[in-house]
């Protein structure tokens, strides 16, 4: 693709401002500076990972996934601000997701120990996590505000803090996860995964790119899982202080 094929692509990008400007969604200044990022974003990235990739350093590799992990962490915690240490939680659980991912990985030698292999796989599964912080968030935070009287009720009945939260906290891992199942079972029939289309656009045979594309949603199931239940463990004990009074997380 040239630059001036790139360029008439932003017909997708004038519809919906013409169609934002019509029906007054003032949507029009979000859409440009959304599009001027991820213009920006993109070709900085492109050719950060070209130098990488020629490089072939390990240490280039692992401040590429560091700033990947540090990114998401940053964008997940918004959804987490009542709960005390959210940051360094998600930064967690997205380092131990990337070590059992890519343990797995390159432990039994899937694929090769390259940056070209280790950084694109890196980024979806962190990708993916930061979006199952941010569903897991939002409705364990929401399942809290509406069930809080039922919580306190527990506490005050002499239970612990683990089973007044139980219910809350098993509900919104399990709705966090749901996105991830559901997508995997219509997968292939409704929608082409990107990177299966990304790999046959680029001419590589449709059956080495369907195996590849198994490798990642197989790893998105392990992620989606993982992310969820630690998140969540890892969260709820500091909902509560030492008389086991439950704390604001608002």
């Amino acid at each position: 693709m040239t630059y001036t094929s790139l360029s008439l692509t932003l017909i997708f990008v004038l519809i919906p401002l013409l169609l934002s400007k019509t029906f007054k969604l003032g949507l029009e200044k979000d859409t440009v500076i959304a599009t001027i990022r991820s213009i920006i974003q993109l070709l900085a990235v492109g050719y950060i990972l070209k130098f990488v990739f020629e490089a072939e350093s390990f240490i280039y590799i692992f401040l590429m996934v560091a700033l990947m992990i540090l990114v998401a962490a940053l964008n997940a915690r918004k959804n987490g601000k009542g709960i005390k240490g959210i940051t360094w939680k998600i930064i967690i659980t997205l380092v131990v997701v990337e070590i059992v991912t890519q343990g797995v990985l390159l432990g039994f030698g899937i694929v090769p120990s390259t940056a070209q292999y280790i950084i694109p796989i890196s980024g979806m599964l962190i990708g993916n996590t930061m979006v199952l912080s941010i569903l897991f968030l939002n409705r364990f935070t929401a399942e809290i505000t509406s069930h809080q009287n039922e919580i306190e009720l527990i506490l005050s009945l002499g239970g612990t803090p683990k089973q007044a939260i139980h219910r809350q906290l098993i509900n919104a891992i399990k709705a966090s996860m749901i996105p991830t199942i559901e997508s995997q079972k219509t997968i292939g029939l409704v929608q082409l995964p990107g990177m299966m289309s990304g790999q046959i656009i680029g001419g590589a045979d449709p059956i080495q790119a369907v195996q590849f594309q198994l490798l990642i949603i197989f790893a998105l199931l392990t992620t989606a899982t993982l992310s969820s239940i630690m998140i969540g463990f890892l969260s709820y004990p500091v909902l509560f202080n030492e008389r086991l009074q439950m704390l604001e997380t608002k």
